[in-house]
């Protein structure tokens, strides 16, 4: 069915009142056509969320800025401000479908054979006719013919077996789908895109099992696996010999989760069909699913040999190849799946993830915006994005992507951890330790977020908090600079200086660029005046003011250089008594030096 045609069923679906069905379709639609600003205007009108509908609306004014539907519907949700350049509604171009449907008061009035079939007598003598045919087809059909009529099955000349056509998001999906006409419409069509793994052969079926595999045809499109196992054993009791039957009840466990049994479908049928290469791809797959180490590179060569054009194979050969670190050899995976699989998204996403490893930045970024552009759905590409732009330091577009990926995928400790660090990079300490409390709520087992936590709570001046989590920094961060310069600091700000003393000694030796050698002195001249130690904190200050300038910031040279001088030249004062005696110059603390990572 042509997209066209499509659409004008989900738009007379919306009208009947059948919002699943026009989501469903209207689903389909965007999943093939992600940059139709048309599309998510209706899909907005399905939407049973004020945030879902408001999302919607974005995605089409992105994609169309003057759009006035989009903007108007943005208006009324309280998403823009209002605009006097907005109508409220076009008054000199009505839509179609009001054009279709014109209020009652101002339809025309029926002349000639029309005012007949509108008028109720009319209408009256239709319906008792109606009643008396229907009346005679059951005496006529059906009570007379009953004592004689013998039973016959009905004849069914088959046609071709539908074929499977691929489509570039069904490529190796893994997740159970969520199927529509959940309580988060939108959350499906921004989940993980499912269209289940095509068969690439197009095998004839028999008039006996014809019917069955037509119907278990739209329960593996939907998802519906008990369903899809159930009809595919109907199937083999008329085909036991149909090896790509095995393979649909080899994908339908994978997709369960269920690895042991996929196993023994997908060797059933290779059992029954050596030469079928897709067989060897479910098999490598599902493998991985019980081992994640598992070995299939044998395999996947296997199905590469057997059919060179089957660009699974190589997309999944790219993935194991990247899993072990074989990063040429996952490029060239890679563009041997992009000859088989132009335009697929997860060609680019993977791709993205092999420029990543290698470290080169600005190629995985151009990789992974690629990816998206082809499938907006795509959830993992969203946190990819996150992690390539905080890597990139643009941390306002790292934000982005996280954030919608967070809407959609809520609890992944993962994406928490890498919001805190780029909040922590941008010096806002305080939303560091909302994520990362997200991230010890969800994984207590995690060290990272106990480290910057911590960090962030001595940057605060919190020294209570940071003392909750000392122990675990000391346990698990024996040898980081900046964990241990901290743990300096935060005995400084809970005034143990003597506690101070003793965590410098490591923490110096541990220094290795000339700007951490300079946060090291800067804070052991401080501690050392704490410790009654004058003759020791001009030593650390020296050593400061000897560094290269560059390797300290203003403000602590400034410090540096009145300390030297306190701590060089003490003023006498003279006590009650009549002696003199020379006053501990208590530090005037200008804002500490970020912690170098």
């Amino acid at each position: 069915m042509a997209d066209d045609a499509i659409f004008q069923e989900a738009v007379d679906a919306l009208r009947e009142g059948n919002k699943t069905k026009a989501r469903e379709l209207l689903t389909g639609l965007l999943k093939t056509d992600q940059n139709n600003a048309t599309y998510w205007i209706w899909m907005s009108a399905v939407m049973d969320t004020a945030k879902e509908r408001i999302y919607c609306l974005q995605t089409a004014l992105k994609l169309d800025p003057e759009n006035a539907t989009a903007k108007r519907g943005l208006v009324l949700h309280g998403a823009l401000p209002a605009d006097e350049t907005v109508q409220p509604f076009p008054l000199n171009r009505p839509r179609a479908w009001e054009e279709r449907l014109l209020l009652a008061h101002e339809k025309p009035k029926p002349k000639g054979w029309a005012a007949v079939r509108a008028s109720p007598v009319f209408r009256l003598g239709m319906v008792v006719l109606l009643i008396g045919l229907i009346a005679s087809g059951v005496i006529f059909g059906y009570v007379i013919p009953s004592a004689s009529q013998t039973s016959h099955l009905p004849t069914n000349t088959p046609g071709p077996s539908p074929t499977y056509t691929p489509t570039p998001t069904s490529i190796n999906a893994t997740g159970v789908p969520v199927l529509s006409g959940t309580d988060n419409p939108l959350s499906e069509l921004l989940d993980v895109p499912y269209t289940a793994t095509p068969l690439y052969v197009n095998t004839p079926r028999p008039p006996e099992s014809n019917d069955i595999y037509r119907a278990m045809k739209p329960a593996y499109e939907k998802g519906d696996w008990d369903e899809v196992i159930r009809l595919s054993n109907d199937v083999l009791r008329v085909e036991p010999n149909a090896a790509d039957i095995y393979y649909y009840i080899g994908e339908a466990y994978r997709f369960k989760g269920d690895a042991a049994l996929a196993i023994n479908a997908f060797q059933g049928a290779l059992g029954l069909n050596p030469d079928f290469g897709a067989a060897y791809v479910g098999l490598a797959r599902a493998r991985l699913l019980g081992d994640p180490n598992a070995n299939v590179l044998p395999l996947l060569e296997e199905a590469i040999r057997l059919d060179p054009n089957f660009g699974e194979a190589y997309l999944e050969s790219a993935k194991v190849k990247l899993r072990d670190n074989d990063i040429q050899g996952a490029l060239t995976s890679l563009n041997e799946a992009n000859k088989h699989l132009q335009n697929s998204p997860l060609v680019f996403y993977y791709l993205a993830l092999a420029r990543q490893k290698e470290g080169e930045i600005d190629l995985a970024l151009e990789a992974a915006k690629r990816a998206n552009q082809l499938d907006v759905t795509h959830l993992p590409t969203y946190l990819l994005l996150g992690q390539l732009h905080a890597e990139a330091g643009e941390y306002d577009a790292a934000n982005e992507m996280l954030d919608i990926y967070l809407k959609y995928q809520e609890g992944d400790a993962e994406s928490f951890l890498l919001l805190g660090r780029i909040h922590f990079n941008k010096s806002e300490y305080a939303e560091t330790i909302q994520q990362m409390n997200k991230v010890i709520a969800l994984d207590r087992n995690r060290r990272e977020p106990y480290l910057y936590r911590f960090l962030s709570n001595v940057e605060l001046g919190n020294g209570d908090a940071g003392d909750e989590d000392i122990d675990r920094i000391i346990s698990f961060y024996p040898d980081r600079f900046d964990a241990n310069l901290a743990i300096v600091r935060l005995h400084y700000l809970n005034e143990r200086f003597g506690s101070a003393e003793l965590a410098l000694a490591k923490t110096e030796s541990l220094a290795e660029t000339d700007e951490e050698k300079a946060l090291v002195y800067y804070w052991a001249g401080l501690v050392y005046e704490k410790r009654n130690n004058p003759r020791k904190a001009a030593e650390y200050w020296q050593k400061l003011l000897a560094l290269p300038e560059e390797a300290s910031t203003e403000n602590m040279l400034t410090e540096a250089e009145e300390h030297l001088l306190a701590v060089q030249t003490p003023t006498p004062t003279v006590t009650p008594g009549g002696k003199t005696a020379t006053p501990t110059r208590t530090p005037t603390r200008t804002p500490s030096p970020t912690a170098t990572q």
